[in-house]
């Protein structure tokens, strides 16, 4: 496991859960994830990425919902939890993130080679 690989298994540990609204994906949207993050992903056919990106969604977007919630990228984990990216229907854990695993988790953001999924 690389030290990437394993910083990313901790951060996603530390970030609160919270449920949300069923059939919301209001915050589903063209997102960047690292290589460690894309490849627990399914791999997407390259019209399936553009037809996400001409409808401004995701390619992992299904009519239910998230086809990939348990392996989502880190930045679709943040939403809801942080005030600076909160939920548009306003859910979120009963503790929001401890804002220095936030900073660590945006330091990882910066550091980590990101394309777009």
């Amino acid at each position: 496991m690389t030290r990437n690989s394993e910083m990313l298994q901790v951060l996603r540990r530390k970030i609160p859960a919270f449920t949300c609204e069923p059939g919301c994906h209001d915050c589903c949207g063209p997102v960047t994830a690292s290589s460690e993050e894309m490849a627990r992903l399914p791999i997407r056919t390259d019209a399936e990425h553009a037809a996400a990106l001409a409808a401004w969604s995701c390619p992992h977007l299904g009519p239910d919902g998230c086809r990939v919630y348990a392996e989502r990228p880190l930045i679709c984990r943040l939403f809801g939890t942080t005030p600076g990216l909160p939920c548009p229907r306003g859910k979120c854990p009963e503790v929001m993130i401890d804002p220095r695993i936030e900073r660590r988790i945006h330091r990882y953001l910066e550091q980590t080679r990101q394309v777009l999924v």
